[in-house]
């Protein structure tokens, strides 16, 4: 099959990388299961094909020796099935249950939201992943985890080593040496902040669980936080302000009805997830949509491609604020590995929207700097640049 000009044997990480939704169209339409020879793998991009993957953790594992983000930080709730899994995990996720996770940081995130935008006003004009997304989204992971003391600039370089360890690898490269340097900071971090116990610390709590976690599964487990509520959430805020930016009218909506607003993050979770690829690996021969899939194949379900199916989602490539099953996307992936930490990054998300909204009359994109998402694994602009009326 073809994918604008492409056959699946000729795409490329590059071409995923930039503008991938024509090419997972296409992929979708004609070959829902097609081997990527670019990627090592199968890249699923039907959502029903997404679903019976991300499901079946007994066919469909994480645990293998191949997974990107286990061969740079280890074992983790990410990169383990079954019991394993669990134990490593429900430390983490008890304390993060919707109703707590409102109760510890609704506050805590509307106010550092609130003075982060407050602090950008005066200048009328703003680069907003790095300047707001990215700051938020380090924070409110340092108040989670008890990294009291720690620098956020320090906390953004040792999650942004991990993240581009894990593109290279899964782009098929090897992990740049800074990242070993930023695991071990980690490690000293995680050490104090278990030793602090401060209160409502992650770390702490999860430290004196009846789990057991040894100090190098907490650590673990703290950088895979740190991909879930830095890196993603940090993307998730930008696109979902690109998004709403970029489209007027559906701005217009928004603020004439402020409870649209959770409607809006949702759609453009949809539109652009911010982790757009997750890995499976076949543990069994089995089929996919009628295509044969062999024990121990690499199988890369296209999180982008399930969101924009169209048998699900009508007129799937545009943006609707309105949309009545925009939440019906995978963006926090489903089944044993769905993102626990949602209702805090859509906490987030809100209070970063909320707080650029109220206090940035006529806020809009910078016409002379353009923005597009951009990722292969992780999609977001790599700057976003703004203005708004002082």
């Amino acid at each position: 099959m073809t994918t604008s000009g492409l056959t699946a044997a000729d795409l490329t990480a590059a071409d995923l990388e930039d503008d991938p939704h024509p090419h997972l169209a296409r992929l979708r339409e004609h070959e829902p299961a097609a081997w990527i020879p670019a990627l090592g793998g199968r890249l699923v991009t039907s959502r029903a094909l997404a679903l019976r993957v991300l499901r079946d953790a007994g066919t469909f594992t994480v645990d293998d020796p191949r997974f990107s983000t286990a061969q740079v930080v280890g074992p983790s709730m990410l990169s383990l099935d079954g019991p394993a899994h669990t134990r490593h995990r429900d430390p983490f996720a008890r304390p993060l249950r919707p109703a707590r996770t409102r109760e510890r940081f609704t506050a805590f995130a509307e106010a550092e939201a609130a003075r982060l935008v407050a602090a950008l006003a005066p200048a009328g004009r703003a680069e907003l992943r790095g300047e707001l997304a990215g700051p938020l989204a380090v924070a409110v992971v340092a108040e989670a985890l008890g990294l009291d003391g720690v620098d956020a600039a320090v906390v953004r370089s040792w999650y942004g080593a991990f993240v581009e360890a894990v593109s290279a690898i899964t782009a098929g490269g090897t992990a740049p040496q800074r990242a070993a340097e930023a695991y071990r900071l980690l490690t000293a971090a995680v050490e104090d902040a278990i030793t602090a116990s401060r209160p409502g610390s992650l770390l702490a709590e999860a430290a004196r669980d009846e789990a057991g976690l040894t100090t190098a599964e907490l650590v673990a487990n703290s950088a895979i936080l740190m991909f879930g509520g830095i890196d993603t959430t940090e993307g998730m805020i930008a696109n979902a302000a690109l998004h709403l930016l970029g489209h007027p009218d559906q701005l217009r909506l928004v603020l004439d009805d402020p409870g649209l607003l959770p409607a809006a993050v949702e759609e453009s979770l949809r539109l652009e997830p911010p982790a757009a690829v997750v890995d499976r690996y076949a543990t069994r021969d089995t089929d996919l949509g009628g295509t044969p899939v062999r024990a121990g194949d690499l199988v890369r379900v296209s999180i982008a491609g399930a969101n924009r199916d169209p048998a699900v989602f009508p007129d799937p490539g545009r943006f609707d604020v309105r949309r009545h099953n925009a939440a019906a996307h995978l963006a926090f992936a489903h089944g044993p590995h769905f993102c626990f930490g949602a209702p805090l990054a859509r906490l987030e998300t809100r209070a970063a929207l909320t707080a650029l909204l109220g206090r940035l009359p006529g806020l809009r994109l910078d016409p002379d700097r353009p923005a597009r998402p951009r990722g292969l694994v992780f999609r977001k602009p790599p700057r976003l640049d703004v203005r708004w009326d002082r």
